[in-house]
């Protein structure tokens, strides 16, 4: 059973909340900062980073968008997700991504499928995003992560 989560828009209210999340040491390699990710979504519009909230508490951090440059119509990104460490392990992760996917496939009707990129030895990423029906592309992006997609039936079958 998913946790009760809302993904509100980064705004004044809980900027500070999110720029202070935190993944575990040994993730670190696969996720840029919260920083990172809001300075990408100030030079880039096409990107819409949201708080993962629990109540008031800000738990996790996520970002998506269309990047309309990539094939005909372009392609829709799941982007970032993360979970605070203090709040991993706890089903956040789970409900966060079943909630962006939703909202991608209701923002984006005309998109046949999300896509995300990872590296390979994020294993429990990986064994999230299979979980939920992603699957390898066979593609890798510019930083040499894998690509995955699913399909938009999946997510609203989710």
């Amino acid at each position: 059973m998913d946790r009760e989560i809302a993904l509100r828009p980064v705004d004044e209210h809980n900027r500070a909340q999110v720029l202070a999340l935190r993944v575990e040491k040994s993730q670190q390699n696969f996720i840029e900062t919260t920083a990172r990710c809001l300075q990408e979504a100030a030079e880039l519009a096409l990107w819409r980073p949201l708080a993962v909230c629990a109540g008031e508490t800000v738990v996790g951090f996520c970002m998506y968008g269309l990047w309309e440059k990539e094939g005909p119509g372009g392609r829709l990104w799941m982007d970032r997700l993360l979970i605070d460490q203090r709040y991993q392990g706890r089903g956040y992760g789970r409900a966060a991504l079943r909630a962006v996917l939703r909202r991608m496939a209701d923002e984006y009707p005309r998109h046949r499928h999300i896509y995300l990129s990872l590296y390979r030895d994020n294993t429990a990423a990986t064994a999230l995003y299979q979980s939920l029906g992603f699957v390898f592309t066979g593609e890798r992006d510019h930083k040499g992560e894998f690509l995955m997609r699913i399909d938009r039936a999946q997510v609203l079958a989710l």
